[in-house]
């Protein structure tokens, strides 16, 4: 037998009957549910990650992760089968190596890979033979061959004989109980042949269903181009409902319309911008890829263009509205209801509402907010918040009656928009989640409201 079958054929074995130890580096939203995946798959798996207080939390059994119970990790840790570390020498002895950080953009949205470089270095420190290394983190077509891979080889080792190396990208969607880690497909990518074979191997021993492709930017591309294709549609409905306003129409009915076709349409739905980690930065990386190539990206820099402009077209909205009223945006009392980038889950990571909520203070308005996910911000998430962190408040109907204006940015399903309808002064919906309410304030939307007086629209 040859050393690439002896070391293929190893953990090829280990994988088989779950010796093989997993290491995950980066205990965040796809980090942590992908731990328990794998210790659920009768594998022992160890967690690293920077954060002290995350891997302190996770060693007592607690959750940072809406969509893994805490009681779930409790179980793990106390079988044995899930470890939580900061100490990285602890990735000698794993078999497979999951890197899981974050892939940032700069200031100027450029790739900011600064955390997958230094999870590969101190991965790439302690490589022994026979290990698979995999990079989850969704970069730019060409980072696994382009930066991972010299790493590997400048320790002298052969990739695909010594080592293993692929990419597979995680699709996580937050708040999801139908599309988990489990039962969403894989997409692998491997260096080589039997990078490939083994990596499919050891994705096949826990996820309901592994797509392998010919090599690692295949499977690269295919996370931004999911992405991108999501962003892309989701600009041009947000493009279709600036139409709508100036042609005095319905955005809802149109679309609502179009999505009756049962072939050819795929309904995208718009909003006050993009917002997760996803959405508003992959196709950056891309577009940054494309420009080394001397090639415009032009669809990804419109939909760009068009998504980060929303929050300033609502703003915009609510200061007309108000203006119909007499009163001016600064010095008014607006309620910002919900500030998480999508409905029913906590996270904040770019979501508009954080831009919403700074333009508001630029301008003057006093700004406050209702969210049943997020109970505080801070300068952490919003840093023109500075020393001044803000909190939810109660939605009641004396809060909804102090206000001129409710802007409605996130709809999450724990609220009560009957008595939004009920109390409210003036309602800015961009959710166009009030269809069908009757409403006796005075509401700023682009939709026709069911049993609603259209003189009294401001739209």
């Amino acid at each position: 037998m040859n050393v690439t079958a002896t070391m293929k054929e190893l953990i090829l074995k280990r994988i088989r009957t779950r010796e093989a130890r997993v290491g995950v580096v980066g205990l965040g939203y796809v980090g942590l549910p992908l731990s328990i995946v794998f210790a659920e798959a009768g594998f022992e798996v160890v967690g690293f990650d920077v954060d002290a207080a995350r891997v302190e939390a996770i060693s007592r059994g607690d959750s940072h992760v809406e969509d893994v119970p805490a009681s779930v990790v409790a179980d793990y840790v106390d079988a044995g089968k899930l470890v939580a570390t900061s100490d990285f020498e602890f990735l000698g002895p794993c078999d497979a190596i999951l890197i899981c950080v974050p892939t940032p953009l700069r200031k100027t949205r450029d790739p900011d890979m600064a955390f997958v470089v230094q999870a590969a270095e101190s991965v790439v420190a302690r490589l022994r033979p026979g290990q698979l290394i995999v990079l989850e983190s969704t970069t730019y077509p060409g980072t696994t061959r382009e930066l991972l891979a010299p790493l590997i080889e400048a320790r002298g080792f052969t990739i695909g004989r010594d080592v293993f190396l692929a990419f597979s990208p995680e699709r996580v969607d937050p708040g999801r109980n139908d599309w988990t880690t489990k039962n969403t497909p894989k997409v692998v990518g491997g260096m080589t042949s039997d990078c490939l074979d083994v990596a499919t191997a050891f994705y096949e021993a826990a996820i309901e269903t592994v797509v392998p492709v010919s090599s690692p930017e295949v499977a690269e591309l295919t996370k931004i181009f999911e992405n991108t294709f999501r962003a892309v549609n989701i600009g041009l409905a947000n493009e279709l409902l600036i139409i709508c306003d100036t042609l005095g129409l319905d955005v809802w009915e149109v679309i609502e319309a179009a999505a009756t076709k049962p072939f050819g349409f795929m309904k995208f739905t718009p909003g006050p911008g993009l917002g997760g980690h996803c959405l508003p930065v992959d196709p950056h990386y891309l577009s940054w890829k494309l420009r080394s190539l001397n090639y415009t990206a032009r669809f990804i820099e419109l939909a760009s263009e068009v998504n980060m402009a929303m929050p300033e077209f609502w703003v915009r909205k609510l200061q007309d509205a108000l203006n119909e009223q007499g009163k001016a945006l600064k010095g008014s009392k607006v309620l910002v209801l919900g500030v998480a980038y999508k409905p029913d889950v906590a996270d904040l990571r770019e979501s508009p509402a954080l831009e919403i909520l700074r333009l508001l203070a630029e301008k003057g308005a006093l700004a406050t907010y209702h969210d049943p996910q997020v109970p505080c911000i801070d300068s952490s998430s919003a840093p023109f918040l500075k020393n001044h962190p803000l909190k939810s408040q109660n939605l009641t109907g004396a809060l909804l009656r102090g206000m001129d204006s409710v802007l409605i940015v996130t709809d999450h399903s724990a609220v009560d928009y009957q008595m939004v309808a009920d109390h409210s002064q003036l309602v800015i919906d961009a959710r166009g989640v009030m269809r069908g309410y009757e409403l006796p304030a005075p509401i700023v939307s682009l939709a026709e409201w069911a049993n609603h007086p259209a003189d009294s629209l401001l739209a």
